[in-house]
């Protein structure tokens, strides 16, 4: 299936455009639509989509402009947000039976901060069921056999298949991260605190997150930029200056980076193309990456953020299981029947060990400018009985960390594989920097 993306321009370059007067917002709308009209039946990406309140958002846009009305960071570009993400003006039904036709009243903070900087809702992306494991019926642009991954299905489906230039997704495990490698896109998870949760799906506080989807570097920083900032109503945030994420996104590193390359301890799980791809890439950068072993106690963070997050759901959608647990997946109740079963001692625990991993990691990136490693272990799986195996983003998810997934390798198969590079929390700019030096390296190796 041609999924088109190299063909469309990226978003910043469509806002761009627009703000330019060379396309009106309503045209560019316009053929996005065409283009959700022809993929759509094979892609399965959207839970709910209005055509035409989408054009009236763009036809407003174009009346703005023409009044002279400043044209703000996002102006003109169609966002799709992930179904459990609140919307005034469209269902919010968080990719379950029970919640049909749920109206939320507010709009959540990111789709408040979205609109403001002139963005408009083109619809609501797929969700797996309550954001957990059942898959949705999306399927990967790439090959309508294979699964786009998960929770976020939909938002990276969305956007590989050209139908939305920007997305965004959430993650608790490896919602972000997994399906933008198996979809072949840009995924940007930023550290913990950054972006708000209000008005979003609440699985656990302690690890619930915002991350975002584009076709290039330069469209996630942007997207990721404008949701960023402190929201009283989400206790995670807090008061710090504005990141400049779009400018270190585009900045040349003062000097070259280094990259520590982490196999975790899972790599025997990595799929052998997969090995292949990244034996071939360390190679490419040698000079410029070296090994790392994570500390001991990594391998153990699989069992501290099942006992986390299983907790958390089973406090989440406790009401949810007691009136309806027969509509619900096998797998969600068994998450939520061992959820009700971990003691207070077991979870404060668990939670207790991020601060001290935290810091047995912290001095690594005193020496290296992100740590590379799989965002997968493979391509997509054939199939729709998962959306894949989210192990190789668990470890970074429990901390907080920023990550990122680059669309820059290949499987034996011909579908995607992301490379996950992950940063030091609070270090976002750094991060988005040392990828592009990473896309630019690889690019050059293989013209």
């Amino acid at each position: 299936m041609n999924t088109e993306t190299h063909a469309e321009p990226s978003a910043v370059a469509a806002r761009e455009a627009m703000v330019a007067g060379r396309c009106s917002c309503t045209d560019y709308a316009r053929v996005l639509l065409a283009r959700v009209e022809r993929a759509e039946p094979d892609v399965r990406a959207w839970a709910c989509i209005a055509p035409e309140h989408l054009l009236a958002q763009a036809r407003a846009a174009d009346a703005a402009r023409a009044a002279g009305q400043p044209c703000g960071a996002l102006f003109g570009l169609p966002v799709g947000v992930k179904d459990i993400i609140d919307t005034a003006d469209l269902p919010t039904e968080d990719g379950t039976p029970l919640h049909a036709g749920r109206q939320p009243e507010r709009d959540a903070t990111v789709v408040r901060r979205l609109r403001e900087a002139g963005g408009l809702v083109m619809g609501k992306t797929v969700t797996t069921e309550f954001a957990t494991y059942a898959p949705g019926p999306t399927r990967n642009p790439h090959d309508p056999r294979h699964t786009p991954g998960g929770s976020s299905s939909g938002s990276a489906a969305a956007v590989a298949a050209g139908m939305v230039p920007l997305a965004i997704g959430t993650q608790t495990n490896g919602s972000v991260i997994r399906p933008a490698s198996f979809c072949g896109v840009y995924g940007f998870k930023p550290g913990a605190g950054w972006i708000s949760r209000h008005g979003v799906l609440t699985q656990s506080p302690a690890l619930d997150a915002i991350g975002v989807f584009g076709r290039t570097l330069d469209d996630v920083a942007l997207l990721a930029q404008v949701l960023a900032g402190h929201d009283p109503e989400d206790e995670q945030t807090r008061l710090r200056a504005a990141p400049r994420w779009v400018e270190m996104a585009a900045a040349e590193p003062p000097l070259a980076p280094t990259l520590a390359w982490v196999a975790t301890p899972f790599w025997d799980r990595v799929e052998a193309d997969a090995q292949a791809a990244f034996g071939a890439l360390v190679e490419m950068l040698a000079g410029r990456i070296a090994p790392f072993e994570l500390p001991a106690p990594s391998a153990q963070a699989l069992d501290w953020h099942r006992t986390v997050m299983e907790a958390d759901l089973a406090a989440s959608f406790g009401l949810d299981y007691d009136r309806g647990r027969e509509r619900m997946s096998a797998s969600l109740r068994g998450q939520i029947e061992r959820g009700r079963a971990v003691t207070a001692v077991a979870y404060r625990e668990a939670l207790a060990r991020v601060p001290r991993l935290l810091g047995a990691l912290d001095a690594v990136f005193d020496h290296y400018d992100a740590l590379l490693t799989p965002a997968t272990l493979g391509t997509a799986p054939a199939g729709f009985d998962s959306t894949g195996d989210p192990l190789m983003c668990t470890l970074w998810t429990l901390l907080g960390l920023p990550a990122l997934s680059l669309p820059l390798l290949h499987g034996a198969n011909g579908l995607p594989i992301g490379v996950q590079l992950v940063g030091r929390r609070g270090d976002e700019g750094r991060l988005l920097r040392t990828a592009r030096w990473l896309v630019r390296a690889v690019e050059s190796a293989a013209a």
